[in-house]
């Protein structure tokens, strides 16, 4: 092929973590317009016959190889360990160090842009938050957890790249709690408890997005000319109480003296999936501003506040 045609030809795209639920989704949205390379070391169940998937670990040489050989356009980073564990070590070790490579990666090879997908989870439920927080607003998060201390470290070294790298269209996406039939992360988890544990006195206001609105952020993110760090918001917000109404759950309202110490054990014994650490959400509000992915990405939610509370159904 000669150069000409060579430049002509679509930049691919790499997408981390492409085996997960999230992935195979965005993967399904973008193989027939961009060629598509994975890199996750689990295998890819249903995957489309024009993409191309690496079964291997991003912090290997093996994964420098694939920027090495390709012109790769762009980097959708959604390798990241989000379930809970109960060492904690896998979050940094993966999640910071593995984003780290990739990153240097980046740079070194001329990737022009990157899409990062980080939490609003790292702001932190706090007494004192404003009812909406924007994106300049400090990452809070509790500390005392390995998951969101790798988090905000995770975020904060983003950030970092995004300054240090001015020619490389970086975007950080926060969005908040996302919910789904395909996902399995805590907020969802916790939906689909028959008896979901709740705070004795406190029914803090919440924000959900739908999977597939989440998609559309991605999909904003990666045109030309866009970067910047974006909270991703749903269609609106809803007392937790509610949100468990329309779903038919009952939960099992705990005094917050008995909270943390009994789940804490609970989690440890494995006789329960509700998090300890996500204790703060039951009892203080998260909220965040969508306003600047609206103004600037061009985001909005497609589906409905009563569509996005079911989907985890």
């Amino acid at each position: 092929m000669s150069p000409k045609a060579e430049d002509r030809k679509p930049a691919p795209i790499v997408i981390t973590g492409i085996s997960g639920n999230l992935g195979g989704l965005l993967t399904r949205r973008l193989h027939t317009r961009h060629p598509i390379i994975g890199i996750d070391r689990r295998p890819f169940e249903g995957k489309p016959k024009d993409v191309v998937h690496h079964r291997i670990d991003v912090r290997r040489r093996k994964a420098e190889d694939i920027f090495r050989a390709n012109r790769v356009g762009a980097l959708v980073h959604l390798g990241l360990v989000h379930q809970p564990s109960r060492s904690g070590r896998a979050h940094r070790d993966q999640n910071v160090l593995g984003t780290m490579k990739l990153l240097e990666y980046c740079a070194r090879y001329g990737v022009r842009k990157v899409v990062l997908l980080s939490s609003a989870y790292a702001y932190g439920a706090q007494p004192t938050n404003p009812n909406f927080l924007s994106e300049d607003a400090p990452l809070a998060a509790d500390l005392n957890t390995p998951e969101m201390r790798a988090l905000i470290e995770w975020d904060m070294y983003a950030q970092s790249f995004f300054w240090k790298h001015p020619h490389i269209e970086t975007v950080i996406l926060r969005p908040v709690h996302v919910v789904g039939k395909n996902v399995r992360n805590a907020p969802s988890n916790y939906l689909r408890l028959t008896h979901p544990p709740t705070l004795l006195g406190f029914d803090p206001m919440i924000q959900l997005l739908h999977e597939e609105d989440l998609l559309q952020a991605i999909a904003l993110a990666l045109e030309p000319g866009k970067r910047g760090v974006f909270n991703v918001v749903g269609p609106g917000e809803v007392p937790l109480s509610r949100a468990l109404r329309e779903l038919g759950r009952t939960p099992v309202p705990i005094p917050h003296f008995l909270a943390a110490p009994v789940l804490r054990q609970m989690w440890r014994l494995g006789l329960s999936a509700f998090f300890p650490g996500d204790l703060p959400h039951l009892k203080y509000q998260c909220m965040v501003d969508g306003s600047r992915a609206r103004a600037e990405l061009g985001f909005h939610p497609e589906h409905t506040l009563r569509e996005t509370i079911r989907a985890i159904l």
